[in-house]
């Protein structure tokens, strides 16, 4: 086995998703939803702030963490603000199920891609540790790694809301690696993404597989994987990593 530490990313390595967060349908349903709870917004409204609150939001985190150079947010802060803005004051729970609404309806769908499970399998069957470190909102992604299953696999999640920073800031791998006392020579880093993953982790000192899917960002500069599959087969991942 070539590595005891395998992190990786979630979306468009382990998971296939299609997501469309701007779309008219999705604010309409958004506002009719805000005005159950007593906060009246036009749809065009409500789409405006949301975007508004959310610049302002990574403006604040940006101000606490100045040592981050790539941040996040925690996405139910600008939930729970349009709802303080109306002089509406929700329940904590209110709140929650208004960002799993939004991922729901904004979701166009979500699986696994062929592969995940058998290679995922594989590294607990010869004795790996499996971390999930992945740009995401915990409010979203927590439902559908139960969702998918993928929860159990994990020894360790970091997700990038939590921390308020992002890959491929290294700080964030740092964070990782120091929760769960990780080894860098021991580890490697899966991911889609040539500069988020791959990048992030080759100026953070590890090694890392890369693969591309059709979700994955052009790649424009170096791609510094030390494995690399370009047609999105997960299988030839677990091929590579456990070649006798």
């Amino acid at each position: 086995m070539k590595y005891q530490n395998y992190i990786f990313d979630l979306y468009g390595t382990l998971v296939d998703i299609n997501t469309d967060e701007w779309s008219a349908q999705l604010w309409k349903k958004m506002s009719i939803l805000y005005g159950y709870y007593g906060a009246a917004y036009t749809y065009k409204e409500l789409g405006r702030e949301y975007g508004r609150l959310v610049d302002r939001e990574k403006a604040a985190v940006r101000r606490r963490h100045p040592e981050y150079t790539v941040i996040d947010i925690k996405i139910e802060k600008v939930f729970r603000a349009l709802f303080v803005q109306k002089g509406v004051k929700p329940k904590k729970s209110t709140v929650l199920e208004i960002c799993e609404v939004f991922r729901c309806f904004s979701t166009k769908y979500i699986k696994l891609y062929d592969g995940v499970t058998e290679l995922l399998d594989t590294i607990k069957a010869n004795g790996g540790k499996i971390f999930l470190l992945s740009n995401a909102q915990r409010t979203f992604t927590e439902n559908e790694l139960n969702m998918l299953k993928l929860t159990p696999y994990f020894d360790g999640i970091c997700i990038s809301s939590d921390e308020e920073c992002s890959k491929p800031d290294t700080h964030y791998f740092q964070i990782l690696f120091d929760r769960f006392g990780l080894k860098k020579e021991e580890s490697v880093m899966v991911g889609n993404d040539y500069l988020s993953d791959i990048g992030g982790a080759a100026d953070f000192g590890i090694d890392s597989v890369y693969i591309h899917q059709s979700i994955s960002p052009d790649i424009d500069g170096e791609l510094r994987s030390t494995f690399t599959v370009m047609d999105g087969d997960v299988h030839k991942i677990t091929a590579w990593l456990f070649a006798e």
